[in-house]
C-alpha cells in the first residue's frame, strides 16, 4: 500500500490543487450533481466531513472516479474487517487543534491572542479503494421525491430563512447597508432550481452581517476583501447544493472574479482554509434556519477520528 507524499505542507498541496483548477477556468467546488446523487464527503460512521475537507474530497472523488461519498483512516478500515487494496494511494485530509497559550507573547496585548492553531493532517482512503466493506458504503442513489413534494419542501426551507427579500431587476445581489437581497423574479430564470441555487448564493451573503456572522463585507470590487467574500458565499452555496439538491454550475463569475480569487491564494496557502471555515458558517447557520435535519449520526469509539475543527 502506498501513501501520497508530498514535501508541501496539506494547505500548500489543498491550495496548489485548486490554483491549477482555477487557472484552468474550472471552479472545483462545482460538482455535476443531480437530485438523486447529491452528498458531501462523509466518515466511516456516516458524519459528514466540514470546511476545506468538503471541497478537497470532493476535488479527490472526482480525479479519481470513485462513487462512495464515504472516506475513511486505514485503520478504520481494519476495524471493519476490510482491506486497503494493495496499491491504493491515500488522500490527505486535514484538522486544527485550537488550544490556548500558557504564557502570552510580548506583543498579546489581549485574550483572544493567545488562542493558538495548530494544523495537522491524516490519511483516508475512499471506500472505493477497500476490499470487504459493508454494503452501506455504497450507497445506491437516493430516489427522487415528486416534483410538487420537492418544490414544497425547498419553498419551506427558504421561507423559513428570516431574510428581507426583494425581487426587482434583473440582478441578484445583496447589500448590507440595507441587509436586503436583491432577486430577479423566479420567471426570469431558467426553473426554480436555478433560482433556489441563485438565492442561497446571496443568502450565503447574508449571513455575514455584523448582527449574524460578522464578515468583513466592506471590500470593494477588486479588493482582497471583495474577492474572500465571494468565495465564502460560492463555497457556502455549493455546501447547499449538496445538501438541497441544487446546481451552481450556472453562476456566471468571469475572469475577473477567477483573477482576483487567484491573487488571493496564491498570496496565502492558508486562506482557503479560511475561506472554507468560514463557507462552512454560513451553510451551517442558513440549514438551521431553514430547519433541514442534516445527518450527525455519533461516531463509536473504535471509528473516531481526531477531532476536526472548521477553521484552520
Amino acid at each position: 500500500m502506498k501513501h501520497a507524499v508530498s514535501r508541501r505542507s496539506p494547505a500548500e498541496t489543498i491550495t496548489a490543487a485548486i490554483v491549477e483548477r482555477l487557472e484552468a477556468g474550472t471552479r472545483p467546488w462545482v460538482q455535476p450533481w443531480t437530485g438523486a446523487s447529491v452528498s458531501r464527503p462523509l466518515r466511516a460512521c456516516g458524519t459528514p466531513y466540514q470546511g476545506i475537507n468538503v471541497l478537497w474530497l470532493w476535488m479527490a472523488a472526482e480525479a479519481a472516479g470513485h462513487s462512495s461519498p464515504y472516506w475513511m483512516t486505514y485503520r478504520q478500515s481494519q476495524l471493519l474487517g476490510s482491506q486497503v487494496r494493495k496499491g491504493e494511494r491515500g488522500t490527505v485530509a486535514i484538522f486544527c487543534r485550537t488550544y490556548q497559550a500558557e504564557e502570552a507573547d510580548e506583543d498579546d496585548d489581549a485574550e483572544g491572542s493567545r488562542i493558538r492553531r495548530v494544523l495537522k493532517s491524516f490519511t483516508v482512503f475512499n471506500a472505493c479503494q477497500i476490499d470487504g466493506l459493508p454494503g452501506r458504503y455504497f450507497p445506491e442513489p437516493r430516489p427522487v421525491p415528486p416534483p410538487t413534494e420537492r418544490d414544497s419542501v425547498l419553498d419551506r426551507f427558504f421561507a423559513a430563512v428570516p431574510a428581507k427579500i426583494r425581487h426587482w431587476g434583473a440582478e441578484a445581489a445583496y447589500s448590507p447597508v440595507l441587509d436586503q437581497v436583491t432577486m430577479p423574479e423566479p420567471g426570469l430564470f431558467r426553473d426554480l432550481d436555478h433560482y433556489r441555487a441563485t438565492l442561497a448564493h446571496e443568502l450565503s451573503h447574508w449571513t455575514g452581517h455584523q448582527n449574524r456572522l460578522a464578515r468583513q463585507m466592506s471590500g470593494r470590487f477588486g479588493s482582497e476583501a471583495y474577492a474572500m467574500e465571494e468565495l465564502v458565499a460560492e463555497l457556502s452555496s455549493a455546501m447547499l447544493g449538496a445538501e438541497l439538491g441544487l446546481p451552481v454550475g450556472h453562476l456566471d463569475h468571469h475572469a475577473s472574479y477567477l483573477a482576483s480569487w487567484l491573487k488571493v491564494l496564491k498570496a496565502d496557502s492558508r486562506a482557503i482554509l479560511t475561506v472554507a471555515a468560514k463557507a462552512e458558517e454560513a451553510a451551517s447557520l442558513l440549514l438551521r434556519l431553514g430547519r433541514q435535519e442534516v445527518h450527525s449520526g455519533s461516531a463509536e469509539d473504535a471509528l473516531a477520528e481526531p477531532p476536526e475543527a472548521i477553521a484552520a
